[in-house]
């Protein structure tokens, strides 16, 4: 352990970062050895260099506004009113599926803070009445869309965990036997972290012998994909086409024909799926032209004017609400080894991070303001490095597609009950629509591997459904 302590410590005093080793001496043998272990996977170079960039002297601001645009017409599509090219769509997407050329990339991260849980988010129940998790429901998604597209079938599903949600994220999915699926088409991976930093870049160190950390984003996943070995994996597998969408979703359609259908026929690199925003008001980013490439813009950053500003169909000019839920071509991410830095920026994020204080020695472990930053990079910030032939925006049906789980119980929108709620309505829109008859006020719960988006159901055709909370 000698070696490793004299290296490392010659090289984070090289990167102005050796005040990690202030406590040293005070340590023991086993606090040593997790420090190093700690640090050894960290390069105080590289993190003095961001935050040189990024916090110390980041470069001048263009202050003029950007060019916002809505996307040109020929990078759009819509399913409110193309619903025979639609029908297309999905054909062709069952058939790359069929082929064994479709996997899905799930990001799950999260933790159910938020809901009253320690458990990662993908675990939690919405109070359905078939108390399924929103895990389960997605993979019970896989599992019906790979019976729809034949025997042989597999469309692999790589889940993205963070440390703390990675040992819990495992041992739900083996208490619950994987919901059917076979194990070695589910592969887990772990998002990066980085260290928390000063408002002068210096890496803080949560106690005596340890650096605080936090999640590198959700742009995280490029790579994470590559580091983890499941960009090999894909390519080992012959895999050419990915989704890939956030856990919180209860109405995501995983591995969607349709979208994947749409976005091979337009040879995509990368596809979004979007919603209309709710009013002009709504907190959401926006899937826009930037200065004639594609972005996203956050709410904050576009004016309240802007934002109320409406097209000549009376609709918002901008109204392309993003989701996290996209395509990817394999080809585009094997490319991520290759990526220059400038490709995905880093963002800083003022936290309240527990700390040590390194002159006195003294812990404290919950802040009462801001006393450093996270870096994050976001999966978006990749979009702007193509044109508009390799970029689209698919927008869909919101009550059909989207119904977030952000907030707590009781919460007006985007919590439990509205969950809930949405999934419900979607199921019972595809009982009617074939021809049952549900009661008002009455609450099915269509299982997805009853039918994955509302098909196969002829066969309750003047069924009448009058029980509260009813399953099929």
């Amino acid at each position: 352990m000698s070696s490793s302590y004299e290296s490392l410590k010659a090289a984070y005093e090289a990167a102005g970062q050796g005040h990690v080793f202030t406590f040293w001496d005070t340590l023991s043998a086993a606090d040593q050895e997790s420090l190093l272990a700690q640090l050894s996977a960290i390069d105080p170079t590289e993190i003095s260099q961001i935050a040189d960039s990024v916090i110390v002297n980041p470069a001048p601001v263009d202050e003029s506004e950007a060019k916002l645009e809505p996307l040109p017409e020929t990078a759009t599509a819509s399913l409110l009113d193309q619903e025979d090219e639609a029908a297309e769509w999905y054909k062709a997407g069952l058939d790359l599926i069929r082929k064994n050329s479709v996997a899905v990339i799930l990001l799950a991260g999260g933790q159910g803070t938020r809901l009253g849980s320690s458990a990662p988010k993908g675990c939690y129940d919405v109070g359905l009445p078939s108390h399924k998790s929103l895990f389960q429901l997605q993979a019970e998604r896989i599992a019906k869309v790979q019976e729809l597209a034949g025997p042989g079938t597999v469309i692999p599903w790589y889940i993205m965990t963070s440390g703390p949600t990675r040992a819990p994220t495992e041992q739900f999915f083996k208490d619950n036997n994987y919901f059917g699926l076979d194990p070695a088409n589910v592969v887990f991976f772990e998002q990066g972290v980085l260290p928390c930093l000063t408002k002068e870049g210096k890496i803080i160190l949560e106690t005596p012998a340890k650096v605080a950390v936090a999640p590198d984003g959700n742009g995280g996943i490029y790579k994470a994909l590559w580091k983890s070995g499941v960009l090999a994996d894909l390519k080992k597998r012959g895999i050419e086409h990915l989704h890939t969408y956030c856990v919180d979703n209860c109405l995501v359609k995983v591995a969607d024909p349709v979208f994947l259908g749409w976005a091979n026929a337009h040879k995509l690199d990368i596809g979004t799926k979007v919603v209309r925003k709710r009013d002009a008001t709504e907190s959401v980013g926006l899937i826009v032209s930037k200065n004639g490439r594609p972005g996203v813009i956050e709410y904050s950053e576009i004016s309240p004017e802007l934002a109320a500003e409406e097209s000549e169909d009376g609709l918002l000019k901008f109204r392309a609400a993003n989701i996290v839920n996209h395509y990817y071509s394999a080809s585009f991410l094997e490319g991520i080894p290759s990526w220059p830095a400038s490709a995905l920026p880093y963002h800083i994020a003022h936290k309240k991070i527990p700390y040590v204080d390194i002159a006195t020695g003294n812990v404290d472990p919950k802040p009462t303001s801001p006393n450093g930053i996270k870096l994050e990079q976001f999966v978006f910030d990749v979009f702007p490095t193509l044109e508009f032939d390799r970029f689209g925006s698919l927008e869909v049906h919101r009550s059909r597609e989207f119904s977030p789980l952000k907030n707590a119980p009781g919460s007006k929108e985007d919590g439990p009950e509205t969950s809930r709620a949405d999934l419900l309505k979607e199921s019972t829109r595809w009982l009617r629509e074939a021809g049952a008859n549900v009661a008002p006020g009455v609450e099915v719960e269509a299982s997805p591997l009853t039918s994955y988006g509302g098909e196969g159901l002829d066969k309750f055709r003047g069924v009448e459904f009058s029980e509260p909370l009813a399953q099929i």
